[in-house]
């Protein structure tokens, strides 16, 4: 299978590329400069895309570039996007047509859509995500202008029926870990990718590894003025990771926990490039249409 990824020096790129070439896959590097093997500027003319999917068995977007218009420069080739932004997959999923667009590709979404449809079982059910992530871990600066979009900004298009801002409500829960934290309300669209298939109520929620600085981060949220200070935060806490989805209705759970959300996000990353070539896929998708459980459980995460 040969690749073409977007964003490889990434912090998840790169693991996807490690990844991909491990398992013996042709991987071409896309960037703007002459090191990658292909020069392509997603920030720009989309022509040499078009050209090098052309190509290629599969693209890979983990750029942190949110353009719609690289479903038409892919053409028919499959397209895999690692984006959490809930607005921007809604448009993708709208003018993707009938070529495969794997629809986040990541821990939220992508193992937490997998935890999601394992527990529904009924149209109009009610389910809670919770979702920790390693505040001690560095990310990218994709990664931390996403977060910093959620200050001062409302949910998309979120199951309530009144407005409901980021990072101001929360929830104290425990984790996998039995320790009891507090979530905040954050815009992750598993609401988007499968609340509305059939109704189902899915609120999400975030928290980070160190207390304090989750708490720091609900300031932000009542006060986005202070937003530009996020860049500049130290990294306290572990890199540990852990998504529940919770049935409200049921009481049932499931988990997903771990380490180093990047490598993880990497890995789930680069199986969704191996199953979205697969004979029948067509249109708009999801990882909860080609993974499981057990996927989770190869890509490094622990289960229950």
């Amino acid at each position: 299978m040969k690749t073409l990824l977007l964003g490889a020096r990434g912090a998840v790129g790169a693991v996807v590329r490690q990844e991909l070439i491990r398992a013996g896959h042709h991987v071409t590097t896309a960037g703007r400069t002459h090191d990658s093997d292909a020069v392509i500027d997603v920030h720009a003319d989309l022509a040499p895309l078009a050209a090098q999917a052309q190509n290629h068995d599969v693209v890979v977007n983990a750029s942190g570039v949110e353009r719609a218009d690289l479903v038409h420069a892919t053409g028919s080739t499959p397209l895999v996007e690692i984006s959490a932004t809930g607005s921007y997959l809604e448009e993708l999923r709208g003018v993707g047509g009938d070529n495969p667009v794997l629809l986040g590709a990541g821990l939220a979404p992508g193992a937490s859509t997998v935890l999601v449809a394992s527990l529904h079982s009924r149209p109009g059910d009610d389910i809670d995500v919770l979702i920790m992530l390693g505040s001690g871990e560095q990310h990218g600066p994709a990664a931390v202008e996403w977060t910093a979009d959620l200050v001062g900004n409302d949910v998309y298009r979120p199951p309530e029926s009144e407005r409901i801002r980021n990072l101001v409500t929360s929830v104290r829960s425990s984790g996998p870990d039995g320790k009891t934290r507090r979530y905040l309300r954050a815009d992750f669209p598993d609401h988007i990718l499968l609340g509305d298939r059939d109704g189902t109520k899915i609120r999400s929620y975030l928290t980070l590894s160190s207390a304090p600085m989750t708490t720091a981060l609900q300031v932000l949220g009542r006060v986005p003025a202070l937003r530009r200070t996020l860049g500049a935060s130290p990294h306290l806490g572990s890199d540990a990771w852990h998504i529940v989805a919770r049935n409200r209705r049921t009481g049932q759970q499931l988990y997903a926990r771990g380490h180093a959300q990047s490598v993880t996000t990497g890995r789930l990353t680069a199986l969704a490039a191996t199953r979205v070539v697969q004979p029948g896929l067509t249109g708009p998708t999801t990882m909860a249409d080609i993974a499981t459980l057990d996927d989770l459980e190869s890509a490094g995460a622990t289960t229950g």
